[in-house]
């Protein structure tokens, strides 16, 4: 149960985390920042629910498909940063 609790927390952060990320220019500090935020919260989330080290690839993972899913699907509301870069220029 501890396993699926880290899993889902990391999977709903990233999901946000993600959608927030795709406003931004890749490789820039709040790109790399959003990326990572979730860090300082599941690590202890882990510890405290005292679940096996072997399961960190699994959280990883999740974490990554979160974020995938948050900049792909969730953000198609907003104007990607190549498209307003274009308009500036013009």
């Amino acid at each position: 149960m501890n396993i699926a609790i880290v899993s889902l927390v990391s999977l709903i952060m990233n999901l946000f985390l993600g959608r927030w990320r795709a406003k931004f220019k890749k490789m820039t500090l709040p790109w790399w920042l959003l990326i990572h935020a979730s860090i300082p919260v599941l690590i202890p989330l882990r510890i405290w629910l005292d679940t096996p080290k072997i399961w960190i690839p699994l959280f990883i993972v999740v974490a990554i498909i979160g974020q995938f899913i948050g900049s792909r699907y969730l953000a198609n509301n907003t104007v990607s940063v190549i498209e307003a870069d274009k308009t500036k220029s013009v």
